[in-house]
């Protein structure tokens, strides 16, 4: 698939402890997102950070935190990203979902492997 002009970015942030039937929400995401057909996903492990609960989580070695932010950021057309967010409002249960209008100015990879020619 090649995404090009107006798209949308849908970012999803959680924690890296968070779960969905003993697998990693963000590992779940990823894998549905995978299996609708989406554009392309990508997980960002934050080295810092907060959320509701305004307790700062950290990589910093006295501080060690177990519980460290991630971002999921999954890009497509509008339409596909609404029609996917039934799967994240199942999934996340604590965290952040944002929707942001993007441009597409590039989108080039190798052939998948696994796809016949």
């Amino acid at each position: 698939m090649t995404l090009d002009g107006a798209a949308r970015r849908l970012t999803v942030l959680v924690g890296e402890s968070d779960q969905w039937h003993h697998h990693p929400v963000y590992a779940e995401i990823v894998h549905r997102a995978h299996r609708a057909g989406l554009a392309g996903a990508s997980v960002f492990r934050g080295i810092e950070g907060y959320g509701r609960s305004s307790r700062i989580h950290t990589n910093r070695i006295l501080s060690l935190s177990e519980d460290l932010p991630v971002s999921v950021v999954i890009v497509d057309t509008e339409e596909r990203i609404r029609a996917f967010l039934p799967e994240i409002e199942e999934l996340v249960t604590g965290g952040l979902v944002m929707i942001d209008p993007v441009e597409v100015v590039r989108h080039v990879g190798t052939a998948d492997p696994e796809t016949p020619a």
